[in-house]
């Protein structure tokens, strides 16, 4: 009896020591769903791209601890597939930032092409709300409905503004609050110059995209090398990576998977993009002041 609790002892630590370390790669893996997530429009799909997720990690797991025999292994490969999309994916927060950009670029050129028809801002905009980008369709649907109710266009523009909450569009409705207030000519080309200014704004994220996504590439490719080569020997070369199936290697084996979710959450922060202060981004009370 005692000699079977000393054999089942080694694979209980190592079991023990898998279980702490994916505890730790789960949180930070946590962590960093809570600072880049967003909340999905679509809650159904978002359930069901995790539920994909979840299944997936679950075997990518099972098949690693089938192969080696480590449990080390087949939590950390379960939770390092379960966190791809958060540590070395795309980011989803950047991308929607472009899109929208793009979109209300696209609508600053359409509102100054409206206007030089000679209307006024008040009939242009509805005229362009249905023809705009998704990524920014909504905000402007919310506007026009605030104008047929009769709101005046500068609260309209304000609000508006913290709707799509992004600083390029402060800069917009800056412009277009002006106007409404002060009824002054040369909207036209103003709108020409933030079209433009938006534009360069636009070309500039995307190259920085383009360059982060060659890194982030790079990172992917060596991480698949380094797990590939050590998938091989565990499979096929087991004298050699021997020591691994103890207790101590168990444990250096975690040491190591720690060490490399730390690097790799270093990086995605690295990466992160803060983004600038709103300067319309202020509270309703002190506009009510300003005013």
């Amino acid at each position: 009896m005692s000699g079977a609790l000393g054999l089942l002892a080694p694979e209980l630590l190592a079991a023990l020591t898998a279980t702490v370390a994916g505890g730790g790669v789960l949180r930070v893996v946590l962590g960093l769903h809570g600072r880049t997530g967003a909340p999905s429009s679509r809650p159904g799909r978002q359930r069901s791209v995790s539920g994909r997720r979840v299944l997936l990690a679950v075997g990518a797991g099972v098949l690693a601890l089938v192969l080696t025999r480590w449990v080390v292994a087949g939590v950390g490969i379960g939770l390092l597939v379960a966190g791809w999309h958060r540590l070395l994916g795309g980011s989803a927060q950047e991308q929607r930032g472009t899109a929208r950009i793009e979109a209300l670029a696209t609508w600053t050129e359409s509102l100054r092409d409206t206007i030089a028809g000679a209307i006024g801002l008040e009939q242009a905009i509805p005229a362009t709300a249905a023809t705009s980008a998704p990524a920014l369709r909504p905000a402007l649907n919310l506007l026009v409905d605030r104008l047929r109710v009769r709101e005046p266009l500068p609260d309209a523009l304000l609000r508006f503004a913290d709707d799509v909450d992004d600083p390029s569009a402060d800069v917009v409705v800056a412009a277009l609050v002006l106007n409404a207030r002060l009824r002054g000519p040369g909207l036209r080309d103003v709108l020409t110059a933030l079209a433009a200014s938006t534009r360069e704004e636009l070309d500039v994220r995307r190259r920085i995209e383009a360059s982060r996504r060659s890194i982030r590439r790079s990172v992917q490719i060596v991480l698949l090398i380094v797990l590939g080569v050590m998938g091989l020997l565990a499979v096929f070369n087991r004298d050699y990576v021997a020591p691994y199936g103890s207790v101590t290697g168990q444990f250096a084996l975690v040491v190591v998977a720690v060490l490399l979710v730390a690097g790799l959450a270093w990086l995605r922060r690295l990466a992160r993009v803060d983004p600038h202060d709103r300067f319309l981004a202020v509270r309703a009370g002190v506009r009510e002041v300003a005013r």
